[in-house]
């Protein structure tokens, strides 16, 4: 006969409770049914394993034996059933996830590093900073699970969730000579003939920014297109130029001097920033985890208005621009 997890348990019971009757009413089984798993254990073990009284039951010196074992095999018992359970849960695998060049979301990168280290030990994080359209294009044919993208309007092939708006800002030289500003802002028609150092022109920021200064009745004065936000800054650090670009890119100076920044207006120039992930193909369950870990740190450096400039987006009329 094969002892089985149930008969000890009718067994260990009994002994604790010196009653078949209440151990079975507390297993909620049958009396008989429960006599019987103890008549099971001592016709295996050819040991009385109960003495039986008017007034209860108590264990043999063989009974006593056998509870001390039986306690220790269903508490194993106990143990694998929730590492089992664990096991099942635990949340692992590999997950892409895009970060638009210059974005001030970018600045996330380490948080959400230490966050999913913390949170899911077993998730690796392949983190890559790239162009908004190129990142779009890799969600869509499955090459990334998810991005953070700069976009004006609908993306075919992904599904956009607006997360912020930003406002750029003219980033210049600690000791550059600028044009005269009004309670820290600046027409953005007095840029004309300063030297920018901006994103390459299929950049969507050197869109907004072209549109701009189109606006403005000007053109950029453009000294170098930049797609590296360390060698941008270091250019900026050098004196080389200023650029039009989020606040969050001034966190990155490390030089004693402090870069000078403004605010521009005539027009703002803002932008939307949205989580970017595939319509058709469906995420896995680590991409789902860190997509909710992103998306909350975004909240909370929204909500903190620790950064200059940014808000939170209007969700009827983010995309519709």
């Amino acid at each position: 006969m094969t002892i089985n997890f149930k008969l000890l348990k009718s067994f260990v019971k009994a002994v604790e409770l010196e009653s078949l009757s209440s151990a079975a009413s507390h297993l909620h089984i049958a009396q008989p049914a429960l006599s019987q798993h103890v008549n099971l254990l001592e016709r295996h073990f050819g040991q009385r394993l109960l003495i039986r009284t008017n007034v209860g039951v108590n264990p043999t010196d063989a009974g006593r034996e056998l509870y001390r074992h039986a306690l220790l095999i269903l508490d194993q018992l106990d143990k694998a059933e929730l590492d089992v359970a664990r096991a099942a849960n635990v949340i692992s695998g590999n997950v892409s996830v895009g970060l638009a060049t210059y974005s001030t979301t970018s600045i996330l990168s380490t948080p959400l590093l230490k966050t999913i280290r913390r949170d899911y030990p077993d998730v690796n994080l392949f983190l890559n900073d790239n162009f908004g359209l190129v990142l779009s294009e890799m969600v869509m044919t499955g090459r990334m699970d998810l991005a953070i993208i700069y976009a004006s309007g609908p993306i075919k092939g992904v599904t956009l969730q607006p997360l912020l708006v930003e406002e750029l800002f003219l980033i210049a030289p600690p000791h550059a000579e600028l044009p005269p500003d009004v309670d820290g802002a600046i027409p953005l028609s007095a840029l004309d003939g300063i030297e920018l150092l901006l994103p390459g022109r299929t950049h969507f920021l050197r869109n907004l920014i072209e549109a701009a200064f189109a606006d403005a009745g000007i053109k950029p004065r453009v000294a170098a297109e930049i797609e590296s936000a360390a060698t941008l800054r270091d250019a900026i650090e050098a004196g080389l130029g200023a650029t039009i670009l989020p606040w969050a890119l001034t966190s990155t100076f490390t030089g004693a001097e402090r870069p000078l920044t403004r605010r521009l207006i005539g027009p703002t120039i803002r932008a939307t920033v949205s989580l970017c992930i595939s319509d058709h193909q469906p995420m896995s369950d680590e991409a789902l985890a860190v997509r909710d870990t992103l998306s909350q740190l975004v909240s909370e450096l929204v909500t903190s208005q620790r950064l200059v400039g940014v808000s939170a987006p209007d969700v009827a009329g983010a995309l519709a621009a």
